[in-house]
């Protein structure tokens, strides 16, 4: 007859182990130890076999029942359930070593060497920022499609378009590396494509072309609720109008003469926007004449971060580069989304400064000021000639726009205050 639950509560060890049977195979088998377990005897290619299915009570007669149909189901395909429980406790321990952010750290260490250093810093950057809070610790081969999209549209909602789509590109690069190697079965990432946010219509990054509206920007930009550092960022790309990307990985080790009477920022060729020969070559370097008040924001920005090697660092890692979308977040809490993005101070440099020197029928600076925004095709004897050509009136522009922007500002000491990292 079956077992019932006050037979099983009522079991009390002996000198020597027993048996409850219940039935089709099913037992409790009670120890001396006072140690009781439900087990199942069976027959699998004419050899008995035994099968433990935990502990009593932690696991119920009702329970026990279910694991011992299941088991002989598994017996009527002609397969052997003890088998099948090992592969499974295979399986889950495979899973536990090889989640997401196991697998993408051994994918990024195989392809960083063909990257420059600036983009493999770039590509775990993003990972750690928006994929592995999320899904790092979730098995890989258990990732759907689903938590991919959920992860991908929180970026797409920032909005950050274009991040979203790299970061998806990335993610597909895991996931069949985890297929090649044999941790995953399919491409989550590639399915999740289909259903992201197109990108915007190609067009230039909405930028304030009046000088009284970009002044008043930067204003409420160094009087918010923001980190010093995000705002010194702000300050210097404004005053500079180099890429923002050049901007946020920017290091000490770029600078030169900050105390002297030309100081520049030499900027690396690979950082540049320039065909992959060309970042290669080190004479395609771009150097950034700086104006007194770009180098006071620098000293400023260096109390605060030069413990690290990037004069912006990420938040959340001294080791890492600033979010590419730190000054951008602010700007738009600040009621400018869609009117003006970081990018978009090359924009604001360019037009008012060449609408400043048509006024003055001074133009030879549209040359000058092309340069000064890497915008003339350069080659290398022409590129070495024109720098040094120009050098002194570039820093005379320089110098002339800072005064411009920052006509009433406040003191960039004052920006020091405020939460610190």
């Amino acid at each position: 007859m079956a077992l019932t639950d006050i037979q099983v509560k009522a079991a009390k060890p002996a000198a020597k182990p027993y048996k409850l049977a219940d039935a089709k195979g099913l037992y409790l088998y009670v120890a001396p130890s006072r140690l009781r377990s439900w087990r199942m005897k069976y027959r699998f290619c004419g050899v008995e076999k035994t099968l433990t299915f935990g502990p009593y009570p932690e696991v119920r007669l009702s329970e026990a029942r279910e694991k011992r149909d299941a088991a002989r189901a598994l017996l009527r395909d002609g397969r052997d359930p003890g088998l099948e429980k090992r592969l499974a406790a295979a399986a889950g321990a495979q899973d536990s070593e090889n989640d997401f952010r196991t697998v993408a750290i051994a994918w990024h260490e195989l392809h960083k060497a063909k990257w420059s250093s600036t983009h493999a810093a770039d590509v775990i950057g993003s990972l750690e920022r928006d994929v592995f809070p999320a899904l790092g610790g979730l098995p890989i081969a258990k990732i759907t499609p689903g938590m991919v999209l959920e992860t991908l549209r929180a970026v797409e909602q920032r909005p950050a378009i274009e991040t979203a789509r790299r970061l998806r590109q990335r993610m597909s690069g895991v996931f069949v590396y985890a297929i090649a190697c044999g941790f995953g079965q399919s491409d989550p990432a590639a399915i999740a494509r289909s259903a992201m946010r197109p990108l915007p219509a190609k067009g230039r990054q909405p930028a304030l072309v009046d000088l009284e509206d970009a002044k008043m920007l930067l204003a409420k930009a160094e009087a918010a609720a923001a980190s010093p550092v995000t705002k010194i960022a702000s300050r210097l790309l404004a005053l500079t109008a180099v890429r923002s990307n050049v901007l946020r990985r920017a290091e000490w080790t770029e600078f030169e003469q900050l105390d002297g009477a030309a100081p520049v920022w030499r900027i690396p060729a690979g950082k540049m926007k320039l065909t992959a020969a060309r970042k290669a070559d080190i004479r395609e370097e771009f150097v950034v004449p700086l104006s007194p008040d770009a180098v006071e924001a620098i000293e400023a920005v260096r109390k605060l971060t030069g413990r690290s090697k990037f004069l912006f660092p990420s938040a959340r890692s001294f080791h890492n580069a600033m979010s590419e979308n730190a000054i951008g977040y602010l700007y738009n809490r600040l009621g400018y989304q869609g009117r003006h993005v970081p990018h978009g101070w090359r924009t604001t440099f360019s037009t008012l400064m060449n609408e400043r020197a048509e006024r003055e029928e001074r133009a030879n600076d549209r040359a000058v000021i092309d340069l000064m925004l890497a915008h003339v095709p350069r080659n290398k004897i022409e590129g070495a000639y024109n720098r040094a050509a120009f050098a002194p009136r570039r820093r005379e522009l320089a110098i002339l726009w800072a005064q411009l922007l920052l006509e009433g500002s406040k003191p960039v000491a004052e920006l020091l205050e405020g939460p610190r990292r």
